[in-house]
């Protein structure tokens, strides 16, 4: 990848952490990203610390979070502005974590093949921090004439850092003025603007070498009044030029009188200062890029250049630097795309170069929020925006543990979001109950009901295979599958047959309602009630409750037998419990029940039906006697 050349400065060993000077910390900023050639797990050195953007990202997708137009409300519009420059501020951020991360893990790493993965990585993420805050400086804060220039100057000083190990190396040694990249530290601070440290060093040569002391002096001085514009200055552009002029004027003429001819480097110094292109491309080694040579050649060529004559500049100082020697990289053409306020090219440039959608994704919906991409729709009805994010959410569907932030990207798509999050939903393999209840409860707060329903039948039915037939039941109940509950109750009440007990009795006894579902499954409930009733000794109430059940005729043919053979103890309690006409109904039950059956069928009866029957016809006759006595006896007396 053409990013890779970009960070040389950023060499993975001890003396380059520098180069991780990060801009403020962020507070509750996550990112999820992944733009590494292979997968999530090597872009994240360590477990315990996985990016996740969900709150810089959610306050960015987030529609309330769309400015307002700035000339309409210009003060509302200021605080929006405010806001969208200082969340484009946490996403650098974050950024650079993630570098600093890298960078440490291929410090760290003793295997070669790994240490060259991770520093391909601190490369790649470099060259994004890097257009990032290109983007962020023209076209999100929309820099202006003045501001623009100090803007482009920190830009540069962020991201090449080389000078701060060489200043260390410097400054620590005995005769700093001696060393032998002493000018080449003082060279840097004035192709920077940073004339406060070019000036403290211009000191140490003052007082090591005395023959010098005059023209340090006056390169001191001419570095002092060096005019440069001021974010709090209230002077206008023309009065900016003006001071501009006659400071140049004034290297000019000490240039000519030969006051720097004792000595090459103030002389190359000075000749910098006039904004000599040859001077600085004598430096060329010392910028390393071309985009530093281009701030560098404003600064001292044209200090108050508007935003639109960037291209120009940016296209003649690219040549200038490559000089036919080597082609653009992929950066460059990014970079020079940026500088022709070209967005869309940005954004189609950093889609090829890069792995992965997040960066243009985000990047994307930043704009679109500065109302920068409004014009901007796909022939197929979405906008370049929402593409991007339905992209990028897709991507994270394919991964173990990052499909869920994936559901708040598509919630954030107008258009297609909800069609893409029901497709998507539908290809989650359900491994656990754990992960589908997830799922479930995310189609739940977007009322998916096919969903839901799709999902809870897969539950289901993998229950039953597995013969739980409690998870199996509530699944079915949470689908409101009338045909699956009542398969299941079937097959509770097969069990229950085979061996004389209930399993998962705190999911029946607890139905509630649920049980209206199907009839087999409100006979299931009821007949549990019927045993929880007769062990309580609630007689009665059993007796009442077994009765209904077979005469509303809710319960199976199958079943009958079974619920008379229940009887059976209730008819034989010392108290009477079923009344003549409660035992009537008992009788004809059973004579409905053996009479439905020919006489092959009556036959192939084993001895233990046939004991049952007789069994039941015993007790509820001698049950109706009873009866009979005791309800005479009462009307006796």
């Amino acid at each position: 990848m053409g990013f890779q050349y970009h960070c040389r400065n950023y060499t993975c060993s001890k003396k380059a952490k520098t180069c991780f000077t990060s801009p403020s910390p962020v507070d509750s900023v996550c990112i999820t990203s992944a733009f590494s050639h292979t997968d999530f797990h090597q872009f994240c050195p360590s477990t315990g610390r996985i990016y996740q953007c969900k709150n810089t990202c959610k306050a960015l997708v987030d529609n309330s979070c769309r400015p307002k137009t700035r000339t309409a409300l210009p003060k509302h519009g200021l605080f929006m502005l405010g806001r969208l420059v200082q969340v484009s501020k946490n996403y650098r951020s974050v950024i650079r974590a993630c570098m600093e991360d890298m960078h440490q893990a291929a410090v760290s790493a003793r295997d070669p093949a790994l240490h060259s993965q991770y520093s391909t990585q601190v490369s790649i993420l470099s060259a994004m921090e890097l257009i990032w805050n290109l983007c962020e400086i023209l076209f999100v804060e929309a820099a202006v004439a003045g501001p623009l220039l100090l803007r482009l100057l920190d830009w540069v000083r962020l991201h090449v850092c080389d000078v701060d190990n060489m200043v260390r190396e410097v400054l620590s040694s005995e005769n700093p003025s001696k060393h032998e990249l002493f000018w080449n530290v003082v060279d840097v601070f004035v192709l920077q603007g940073r004339m406060d440290e070019a000036r403290h060093l211009l000191s140490k040569e003052a007082s090591a070498n005395p023959t010098s002391v005059n023209m340090c002096r006056i390169l001191d001085d001419l570095m002092k009044k060096m005019p440069v514009p001021s974010l709090g200055n209230t002077q206008t552009l023309t009065e900016m030029e003006l001071k501009w002029q006659h400071w140049h004027e004034e290297c000019q003429r000490y240039l000519q009188d030969g006051t720097f001819a004792s000595n090459s480097h103030m002389e190359s110094i000075c000749k910098i200062l006039l904004g000599d292109e040859n001077a600085i491309l004598e430096k060329k080694e010392l910028m390393t890029t071309w985009y530093h040579f281009l701030v560098t050649r404003l600064l001292y060529s044209h200090p108050t250049v508007k935003p639109m004559e960037l291209r120009f500049y940016a296209q003649s100082s690219m040549d200038l630097f490559l000089g036919g020697e080597s082609s653009p990289e992929p950066l460059d053409t990014i970079l020079m795309a940026a500088f022709e306020f070209e967005m869309h090219q940005v954004i189609k440039e950093c889609s090829i170069a890069l792995s992965n959608w997040w960066f243009v994704a985000h990047l994307t919906d930043l704009l679109d929020h500065c109302k920068l991409l409004q014009s901007h729709n796909l022939y197929f009805g979405s906008n370049m925006r929402e593409f991007l994010l339905l992209e990028y959410a897709s991507g994270l569907f394919s991964h173990y543990s990052l499909w869920q932030l994936g559901v708040d990207y598509f919630d954030h798509c107008p258009e297609y979001g909800r069609v893409y999050l029901e497709l998507h939903i539908e290809r989650i393999p359900l491994n656990t109950e754990q992960k589908a209840l997830k799922v479930l409860r995310i189609c739940e707060q977007r009322q998916m009901h096919e969903q839901v329903r799709s999902i809870c039948k897969i539950m289901a039915m993998k229950a039953l295979r597995n013969n739980r037939l409690g998870s199996a039941l509530s699944w079915s109940i949470r689908a409101k599958d009338a045909a699956f509950a009542t398969l299941i109750s079937d097959r509770f009440l097969k069990d229950y047959c085979e061996k004389g007990c209930f399993s998962d009795l705190d999911l029946i006894d607890n139905l509630g309602p649920s049980m209206l579902l199907s009839d087999r499954l409100t006979f299931l409930g009821k007949y549990r009630e019927f045993h929880r009733l007769y062990g309580e000794k609630r007689f009665s109430e059993a007796a009442k409750l077994l009765l209904m059940l077979m005469t509303a005729h809710i319960a199976p043919c199958s079943f009958w037998m079974t619920l008379l053979t229940d009887a059976l103890p209730l008819l034989e309690q010392k108290e009477v419990i079923f009344s003549a006409e409660q035992t009537y109904e008992l009788m004809r039950c059973l004579e409905d029940l053996t009479a439905g059956k020919s006489d092959k069928q009556k036959f192939q009866d084993d001895d233990v039906e046939t004991m049952k029957v007789e069994m039941l016809r015993l007790a509820l006759a001698r049950n109706l006697a009873r009866v009979i006595v005791k309800e005479g006896t009462l009307e006796g007396s």
